[in-house]
């Protein structure tokens, strides 16, 4: 029985509901506190979960939040909360809205759970790890984004499709803005050891970056009203696991770069060493200069989001609620 861990999940849709069952019934935590604004919705999650742990034979209780005061004592809270991009929508309005959303759900964070590792898997997603890092004013090991683990584990699909063999061997390395412009490492993906160069041709392997990066919006395309769940909240239990259990595995995960990669004060996927303090080592690759241009590439549209933040006055807007939150109490 793992004493003592627990865990909260705030947005109960697909990817929060999947995740909170995958954790349940692996027993990963000693108990599950779920939130969301659907108060019918979340006491039937818990009830339906709690009771799959139990068939499962697992000591994780699962239960819905009455308020915020609930998430107290959490040591690692995963955000999914936030809405798709609807059909007229720009890209600034969903930045915008979600941004609100997680300034409304990280206020309960910051009053009741302040030493919590707090995992985003919102969209757009290294925007919202930026937005949750200055709302916050956590430090950056605390704010951690899903994203690479499941880019790399679409690549491994691929690169196993392509192959026909090497089903759970298979090692793929993905860097970078968790979208179109992220950049599959090639030479430092292998199976079973053998780099993918030595098995498979360039136009094969070009094949492969490509159905990468457009892995999420092919799953869009065919559910036509949603998006990916299984992989995202898996992908997401094994980050809430290296946490919880300090096994200070590497994933790569979308952090707040302070110099590493020639980067400052920008949000990217890059290698990070995960245990009790949710950060704890971030991991710089030697890349070509192809990749290098690449990963700048790649950060650039991550540069712009932040950028639409600051100049939409977010974050003033932001201080001045606080401040007269604080006024009225």
């Amino acid at each position: 029985m793992v004493e003592n861990k627990k865990v909260g999940i705030i947005g109960v849709g697909n990817v929060g509901s999947t995740l909170a069952y995958s954790l349940a019934s692996k027993g990963i935590c000693s108990s599950i506190v779920l939130k969301d604004i659907r108060e019918n919705i979340v006491e039937a999650m818990a009830l339906d979960i709690s009771q799959a742990a139990n068939a499962a034979k697992s000591h994780t209780m699962v239960k819905a939040a009455k308020s915020g005061e609930d998430l107290k004592d959490c040591e690692v809270i995963v955000i999914t909360a936030g809405i798709p991009r609807k059909p007229g929508m720009s890209r600034d309005d969903l930045l915008l809205t979600n941004a609100k959303i997680m300034q409304a759900v990280l206020e309960d964070i910051k009053k009741y759970a302040p030493n919590s590792k707090i995992i985003i898997v919102s969209n757009p997603l290294d925007a919202m790890v930026y937005a949750a890092l200055k709302i916050l004013k956590f430090p950056r090991e605390q704010v951690i984004g899903m994203a690479g683990i499941l880019d790399s584990a679409r690549m491994s699909h691929f690169i196993c499709e392509k192959l026909g063999y090497g089903a759970g061997q298979i090692e793929s390395s993905v860097m970078g803005g968790h979208g179109d412009a992220m950049v599959p490492l090639v030479n430092y993906s292998t199976v079973a050891g053998v780099s993918l160069p030595e098995l498979l041709s360039k136009e094969d392997i070009e094949d492969i970056v490509t159905k990468t990066k457009n892995g999420g919006l092919q799953i869009v395309k065919l559910l036509e009203t949603g998006s990916a769940y299984y992989a995202p909240a898996h992908a997401t239990s094994l980050m809430v696991e290296a946490i919880l259990h300090n096994t200070r595995k590497i994933y790569p995960c979308s952090v707040m770069l302070d110099g590493e990669y020639d980067c400052k004060n920008v949000v990217s996927g890059v290698p990070v060493m995960l245990g009790s303090n949710g950060i704890e080592k971030i991991i710089e690759l030697k890349l070509n200069e192809e990749q290098k241009e690449l990963f700048a590439n790649s950060v650039a549209p991550v540069q712009e989001l932040i950028d639409t933040l600051d100049e939409k006055f977010f974050f003033f807007f932001l201080s001045i609620n606080i401040q007269f939150l604080n006024k009225k109490v």
